[in-house]
């Protein structure tokens, strides 16, 4: 990643330097304002617990500096073996978007078991007689997606267009399950933004531009993955740690990612706030900084953010974590000390590769007094507490625990048929001529489009690799679109030919093309214009020349946001926003196609979760320019589909 330039900074030793160290950590960066007295005070969830509290005392007075250091460095696994863990004291671990057990993207479950494992025991031998084992978070953002044949769905974009909380509350439940059978403790899932420009490259990680739908989905997703709070189940063994993601603003950076949120701190806590405010109140124990900045002052270092607003005014009491070296972009940071960081509020840095001389630095600073003391037991108070909520100290090795190693859950039928219900839910007719759709069966079908037949295509970023480029054959018991269009073609008696081309020998009677965005993800999907394929018209030529024949065409789109398609929309009779549906994408085929009595198996539900440009440029109200679909927006099969011809001039 591309870092902005750091500025050396000369620090002073001793305790004498404890006020101005705590100085600076407020002031290294222009602190825009905000008043902390705007915000709401909340309670904190679950209420403070006096003899937990006093059990973490305890431990406190035994540990070394040294292992209350360590319990807020976080080393990612394919920098750090079992073997070092024991001899430094690592709080937590995690696998980023491409680590995998041996560097092996297709590791076994049983893998993943193992080193979780051989991790849990080499944190009880480095923490001694005080027996504190690290956690390990890995990026469960859809699904548990690290693992070959898990359950996986469509992602939030998707769930967004579902409006359907009951049914994110079931797909946290299922995630943290299958997380659990390979012995992992922590979801940093999740992504709570409310997106505003779709040029984002994490456009797709937001549920919704609407800040009502979000809060409703941060809460169901928590609540989800955790368990509910007050009840047996909160943090039990099927539950995992969520990590509402990423504080805060991060969807308001005019389209860029790691980018400059320049709201007014009215704006800040109406909209960008909401979805952490719902998290808390369902118990979440962890959130995620953002890389992002408001108003020019990274989040990382936002001491009035991190500090007086979420741990004060919204009473949060779990630990505050860093992103993927995301302390390093504070001045006079590197990625391998920043003491702003802790003083400004973060608990635990994300340090996946120079963790060492982290952890090395960090103790020398605390030394040296430019870490103030009474923050540096707050972090690690902050640390026992959710380990010690999460029941990590008493559940045992990550294999004796109650669903570790069934390995039948995982892709379980029973949770694929909730990742295929999620893709009906989620598809938005936008178009629907004539009254094409839902298709006859029995019909000689065409299936066109470069992502008919592509498990990749159909899930986008974070699925099994951090980019989300994976060939279908890593995808056990996936089915592409066309697979599912295939299935039901066959069982009605019609034909069905797939040409991603969209050559054919038989003239068909409908033809389905498949086509959209290539998999990316964060700041790999940026973009400067909304147009789809501004340079490579190949998809339109496609839909024109089928046009042309004066064969019908149903266009499927698949992609992490809306796009300015107004040449697609003309060249087709029927436009469905499809997302990113993931490897259960063949659901599709079960709301395309009518039953053989003729009748409707599944209506199109999903509506607009974010508004579709009428042009190039991102919807914006300041300008006056209307969207050509509201949030919203979506048609039934009973509804008029008919759609006037749309100016396709930029």
């Amino acid at each position: 990643m591309n870092r902005r330039p750091v500025r050396a900074v000369a620090y002073c030793a001793g305790l004498v330097c404890l006020t101005a160290a705590l100085a600076w950590a407020r002031a290294a960066e222009p602190v825009p304002t905000l008043d902390p007295r705007h915000w709401p005070r909340l309670a904190p969830v679950p209420a403070p617990d006096a003899a937990l509290e006093a059990r973490i005392s305890a431990l406190l007075e035994r540990m070394t500096p040294e292992q209350k250091v360590g319990q807020l460095v976080q080393a990612d696994i394919g920098s750090i073996t079992p073997e070092e863990l024991r001899r430094y004291p690592l709080g937590s671990i995690l696998n980023g978007g491409n680590s995998s057990p041996h560097d092996d993207k297709l590791a076994a479950p049983s893998e993943w078991l193992a080193l979780a494992d051989r991790f849990y025991a080499a944190s009880l031998e480095a923490s001694g007689e005080l027996r504190l084992p690290a956690l390990w978070g890995t990026d469960a953002v859809h699904g548990h997606n690290n693992i070959p044949g898990a359950t996986v769905f469509p992602h939030n974009i998707g769930l967004g267009a579902a409006h359907d909380p009951e049914l994110i509350r079931r797909i946290g439940e299922i995630t943290a399950l299958e997380v659990r059978v390979t012995g992992l403790d922590w979801a940093f899932s999740p992504t709570v933004a409310v997106a505003r420009d779709a040029c984002w490259g994490r456009t797709y990680e937001s549920y919704s531009e609407d800040p009502a739908l979000v809060r409703a989905y941060a809460r169901a997703m928590v609540e989800g993955l955790q368990g509910r709070p007050g009840t047996p189940q909160y943090l039990d063994a099927a539950h995992v740690l969520a990590t509402p993601k990423h504080f805060l603003g991060d969807g308001g950076t005019g389209g860029k990612d790691q980018g400059d949120n320049l709201s007014s701190e009215a704006q800040l806590l109406a909209l960008d706030s909401v979805g952490y405010q719902a998290a808390l109140a369902a118990g979440a124990q962890t959130v995620m900084a953002s890389y992002s900045s408001w108003q020019g002052q990274k989040m990382h270092g936002n001491y009035t953010l991190l500090t007086e607003v979420l741990k004060g005014r919204f009473g949060f009491q779990g630990l505050v974590l860093g992103d993927w070296n995301g302390h390093a972009q504070l001045p006079g940071c590197s990625a391998v000390s920043c003491p702003a960081a802790y003083n400004a509020g973060l608990d635990v840095l994300m340090a996946p590769d120079g963790w060492r001389e982290l952890l090395a630095n960090t103790q020398a600073e605390v030394t040296r007094g430019e870490i103030d003391p009474a923050r540096l037991e707050d972090a690690v108070r902050r640390v026992l507490r959710v380990k010690l909520r999460a029941h990590l100290d008493s559940e045992g090795a990550p294999s004796r625990r109650p669903f570790a190693g069934r390995y039948r859950l995982l892709g379980a039928a029973a949770h694929r048929a909730v990742a295929r219900r999620a893709v009906r839910e989620s598809l938005v007719l936008l178009k629907n001529r004539n009254r094409l759709l839902p298709l006859k069966p029995h019909q000689s079908v065409l299936v066109a489009g470069d992502g008919a037949d592509s498990i990749a295509k159909q899930s986008g970023g974070w699925t099994i690799d951090w980019q989300g480029t994976e060939p279908n054959q890593d995808f056990p018991h996936a089915e592409t679109i066309y697979a599912g269009i295939a299935r039901c073609v066959a069982a009605a008696g019609g034909r069905v030919q797939l040409s991603p081309s969209g050559e054919f020998a038989v003239r068909p009677d409908v033809a389905i093309v498949v086509f959209g965005e290539n998999p990316y993800a964060e700041f790999a999907g940026d973009v400067a214009t909304l147009e789809y394929s501004p340079a490579d018209k190949h998809d339109l030529a496609l839909l024109r020349r089928l046009h042309a024949l004066d064969i019908p065409v149903v266009a499927v789109f698949l992609s992490g946001r809306p796009l300015w398609v107004n040449a697609e929309l003309n060249a087709a009779d029927s436009f469905i926003a499809a997302w990113l549906p993931g490897p259960e994408g063949g659901a599709l085929a079960d709301v395309l196609f009518r039953k053989p009595d003729n009748t409707v198996h599944y209506d199109l539900r999903g509506r607009l979760p974010f508004a579709w440009p009428a042009s190039p440029r991102p919807p914006d109200a300041a300008t006056g320019e209307v969207p050509l679909f509201p949030l919203g927006y979506g048609l039934s099969y009973g509804d008029d589909g008919w759609v006037r011809p749309l100016p396709e001039t930029p």
